[in-house]
């Protein structure tokens, strides 16, 4: 019997990682961090709700740390078997897996002080940097199109994605144990926009017995947009961003995004459609990523610069020192900060963040998706106060999106993704992507003519038997969080609460009133 588990991305666009077991062998397809509310991102120090020692090998889609950032956690555990990637996401993953392994450090270590004073138990990190590198080490390079064997009788093959730089659908194929019948799988990974710089749209082929598919957009259209369509929007923006006086800043994933953005804002630089400004990308991983994307530059598309000028900008400045990063922070007005995280809940961006939200002159320009509970989420959705560091700021600049820059394929191209490998004979899984999104792709496939009955969305570390016709659910097999959780944990709502306290706490000018509902809360917490 062939089974199938979701051991993250399901019902949330996090943490991306699904078991295979065939009965003669157990591949792993992803393992992702998770990333979002602080409920979410513990899951990061749980155990692996399976063995990390008895996958047979594992096969990467692609680059992001919410499909990677867990590979060097798994081999530290007991993983020994090979990693498949492409040439470019083992290039991408070279400087990626190692600066999360120092990040994994430092946050231990500041976690450390933090309990030493407090005289709590003192923790490890996730993983070190010396982990990642020896995670490094087990990486296998694979060419797309080329069938690979990492078993007997386990075939495998990358085909492009069109997401970032070396990413891809990983088709599988195997004879199952109990029957010998030939068994087909498509893995989607993270699907491409029809209309992307620097890659071609997404390919593929037909005839699959079972289907996973990424849904991030499934319940999205945006607007329909040309590559200059988009950079006339970022033109726009700029342009107002700047005529306010203040900086632009922009939370940007360090691989693909931020060289997207450098690219088109050099473009725009040199064409003289926005006024001359000083172009930080402060991120030491998104530095790293840009050599990388200048060694593959020649199998790039939609490039208009010459290779040899690709993100070297006169206006550009790319710093890599903490000292230079700090600098940055006595600018008070006509510079674009392009720096990680894209979500806004790690890295210097937070430093960006805190020094400019709450100045009216400055712009916030979120450029991607933005998972809820998330800051980047609480940001865009209009919230008049939000807390970085655990420190409160009014939100005073002018939050923008632009929705184009998107990596994924919006609800359109996802629906003919999937009908163009159409007929699914035994059944097609919505993961990575939030319940409403997953819903609507569902309720529109069946408009298409598809059988909703076949399918699934599956919960969060659910397991299905790939039988003949619809694959039947084994249930959450090992179940680590409400699936509520997944959208909004406790810290969101503690967070609002404070932010309210203090407004609360603020605007009352009556001492005595004050009085009161410090009273009220003692004597709550005082009934436990």
């Amino acid at each position: 019997m062939t089974t199938l588990s979701f051991y993250g991305a399901a019902g949330t666009v996090t943490g991306s990682c699904s078991l295979l077991e065939t009965g003669a062998h157990r591949c792993l397809v992803d393992c992702g961090l998770f990333q979002g509310n602080k409920t979410v991102r513990a899951l990061n120090d749980a155990p692996f709700p399976f063995e990390a020692k008895a996958p047979d090998f594992l096969l990467l889609t692609h680059a992001h740390t919410d499909h990677t950032g867990l590979v060097p956690k798994l081999m530290k555990q007991g993983f020994a078997g090979p990693i498949y990637a492409t040439s470019a996401t083992i290039d991408l993953l070279t400087f990626m897996l190692p600066d999360s392994g120092r990040i994994q450090e430092s946050e231990a270590e500041r976690s450390n002080r933090w309990r030493k004073r407090r005289n709590k138990p003192l923790i490890e990190p996730l993983y070190t940097e010396a982990d990642a590198k020896a995670a490094l080490e087990r990486m296998v390079p694979v060419e797309y199109d080329e069938w690979i064997e990492p078993a007997p009788g386990f075939h495998a093959r990358w085909g492009n994605a069109g997401h970032i730089l070396g990413s891809a659908s990983i088709e599988v194929k195997f004879q199952e144990k109990d029957n010998g019948n030939t068994m087909r799988l498509l893995f989607s990974g993270d699907l491409g926009p029809d209309e992307k710089v620097f890659h071609p749209e997404p390919g593929g082929e037909q005839g699959f017995d079972y289907i996973i598919c990424e849904s991030t957009y499934g319940d999205r259209e945006r607007a329909d947009y040309t590559l200059d369509g988009r950079r006339e929007a970022l033109r726009k923006e700029l342009v107002a961003g700047l005529e306010r006086g203040g900086n632009i800043v922009i939370p940007s994933f360090a691989v693909e995004r931020s060289q997207e953005l450098l690219h088109d804002i050099g473009v725009l630089l040199a064409n003289g459609d926005i006024p001359k400004a000083t172009v930080f990308l402060d991120s030491p991983l998104a530095s790293k990523v840009t050599d990388v994307f200048i060694k593959h530059a020649a199998h790039l598309e939609d490039v208009e610069v010459p290779n040899a000028e690709l993100f070297r900008d006169p206006n550009f400045r790319i710093t890599r020192s903490v000292d230079d990063s700090k600098a940055i922070n006595d600018i008070k007005g006509g510079a674009i900060i392009v720096s990680a995280s894209g979500m806004a809940d790690a890295g210097r961006v937070l430093h960006h963040l805190k020094n400019n939200i709450w100045r009216p002159e400055c712009t916030v320009l979120f450029v991607g998706y933005q998972a809820s509970g998330s800051l980047g989420s609480i940001i865009q959705s209009g919230k008049s106060d939000v807390r970085i560091h655990g420190k409160d700021f009014k939100v005073s600049a002018a939050i923008r999106t632009i929705g184009n820059y998107s990596a994924h394929a919006d609800q359109s191209e996802l629906i003919d993704w999937i009908m163009e490998r159409a007929p699914v004979a035994g059944g097609l899984f919505l993961n990575h992507g939030d319940n409403d999104a997953r819903a609507e792709l569902r309720r529109l496939l069946g408009e298409r003519g598809m059988d909703v009955g076949s399918i699934l969305m599956p919960e969060f570390d659910e397991s299905f038997d790939l039988t003949a016709g619809t694959p039947k659910s084994k249930g959450r097999t090992a179940p680590r969080i409400e699936q509520a959780a997944l959208e909004r944990d406790w810290y969101n709502d503690y967070a609002a609460f404070m932010l309210a306290l203090g407004n609360a706490m603020e605007d009352d000018a009556n001492e005595g009133k004050r009085k009161e509902i410090l009273a009220a809360l003692k004597d709550t917490l005082a009934k436990g």
